[in-house]
């Protein structure tokens, strides 16, 4: 990498895509939650990673190793090439801005419906995810059970497609972190006593029809968060640090009742209806270990 880092990032730290979910406007009511002290940091769901680059800004992961697991190939993938290549991406990506129109946009969404799509350079598709996250009906990231991405055109005036300094400044967050593509209960063979884990998994529906699971190929339904509750409970027992966001429901809120339960409130923003927009309780779930 080229980047002198402190001369171009102004040492700004935040996610580099948009994402459903994304715990930025939730930070000052986690942050306050987590432990003063622990040793490695572990986020199993990384999505847009707004925690891990808020702790990262604070100076918090200095000298830590740093775990950043998804099951999202793309997403992966884009976290890989942000770390590694940060600047033949911004000259992709500026490239793409350039040709940006809808016919652009549906043109290179389709890229993943040709059998060879996994053997573009890592590069290229790492401009096309980021590309169609910039671009696209407010963010979304969205599969069908084939793992083609069918998410519509948003309506942006000029969106920000090649931002040179969070890039920069990502990649520079990012050098000392290990990424990896695979499943979240990897971290059952990585965390030990004293670490940091933080899950934000796809949260539980609040009604049947409410639910947007399609994350990735797979679904994250009951079954998976009842498995995602058990390795909770498995991390506890090794005296981990573990920390847990969820939709305000009476599963989530049984599944773990013999955990710490903190209720905060975020903004919606993905609904089709304006007047269903608003505030919204979710929780923060905590093992019982003392907050030191």
């Amino acid at each position: 990498m080229t980047a002198q880092y402190g001369q171009i990032t102004d040492n700004i730290y935040q996610p580099f895509v948009k994402w459903v979910g994304g715990k930025r406007g939730l930070l000052s009511q986690i942050t306050p939650l987590l432990p003063k002290d622990f040793n490695n940091y572990f986020e199993p769901f990384v999505g847009g990673g707004a925690l891990f680059f808020e702790l990262y800004s604070k100076g918090l992961l200095k000298d830590k190793k740093i775990y950043l697991f998804d099951i999202n190939a793309e997403l992966v993938n884009a976290y890989e090439v942000v770390k590694n290549y940060p600047t033949q991406l911004l000259n992709e990506l500026e490239i793409f801005k350039q040709k940006h129109s809808k016919e652009f946009f549906y043109e290179v969404r389709a890229w993943d419906r040709e059998e060879d799509f996994l053997k573009i350079d890592k590069v290229l598709r790492a401009t096309r995810f980021i590309y169609l996250n910039k671009t696209c009906f407010n963010g979304l990231y969205r599969v069908n059970k084939k793992n083609q991405n069918n998410v519509p055109i948003g309506s942006y005036k000029n969106p920000n497609i090649c931002d040179t300094r969070v890039i920069y400044s990502a990649s520079e967050a990012l050098q000392n972190a290990v990424i990896k593509y695979c499943s979240y209960k990897e971290v059952l063979n990585l965390a030990s006593k004293n670490d940091l884990v933080y899950f934000d998994p796809p949260y539980y529906p609040l009604t049947q029809t409410a639910s947007f699971t399609s994350y990735s190929e797979f679904d994250f339904l009951e079954k998976q968060q009842i498995e995602l509750f058990e390795v909770f409970e498995s991390l506890s027992k090794k005296e981990c640090n573990v920390f847990h966001s969820n939709s305000d429901t009476q599963f989530i809120k049984g599944l773990y009742k013999d955990f710490e339960i903190k209720e905060i409130f975020a903004n919606r923003f993905i609904n089709s209806k304006g007047s269903e927009r608003g505030k919204i309780s979710e929780v923060v779930i905590r093992n019982l270990k003392e907050n030191k």
